[in-house]
């Protein structure tokens, strides 16, 4: 049974690692939105996805999710935005900008929030049984 709310443990902090990735490559995208190229035509900053895999934890038998990889959204085309005095403008006076939207990292990250905040809660319950359980090997 110990083992079991260990495994418990294991597994929900492993959930709050992979979110707490999740959280900052968010955070990371938000505070990019705005960086353009140096140069006309240079591209901006590009949005991160993080995927995530499943990895079979031998010592406890349980499937843990880890982060497989982060990497860039190259399939949602940049931001044309008019401004002819910027310095990264083109010939037409358009500058790429990042293609962050943030409606969609707003809902990712409220997402990451929310799978945090359940895996919190699994070690609380974890923890609130195995002190139960210390209290009734005391009496």
């Amino acid at each position: 049974m110990a083992d079991d709310m260990f495994t418990a443990l294991s597994v929900s902090a492993a959930g709050m690692r992979a979110q707490s990735t999740r959280v900052r490559v968010v955070a990371e995208n938000m505070a990019n939105s705005d960086s353009t190229g140096l140069t006309p035509g240079a591209d901006p900053y590009r949005r991160q996805t993080i995927t995530f895999k499943n990895e079979l934890d031998r010592a406890n038998g349980a499937e843990m999710v880890e982060v497989s990889k982060i990497g860039e959204d190259d399939r949602t085309p940049f931001i044309m935005k008019y401004q002819p005095d910027h310095p990264a403008a083109d010939d037409t006076g358009y500058v790429k900008m990042p293609n962050i939207d943030p409606i969609v990292e707003m809902m990712d990250m409220r997402e990451a929030q929310r799978s945090y905040e359940a895996n919190l809660g699994m070690i609380e319950q974890s923890r609130s049984m195995m002190m139960q359980t210390i209290d009734l090997l005391r009496r």
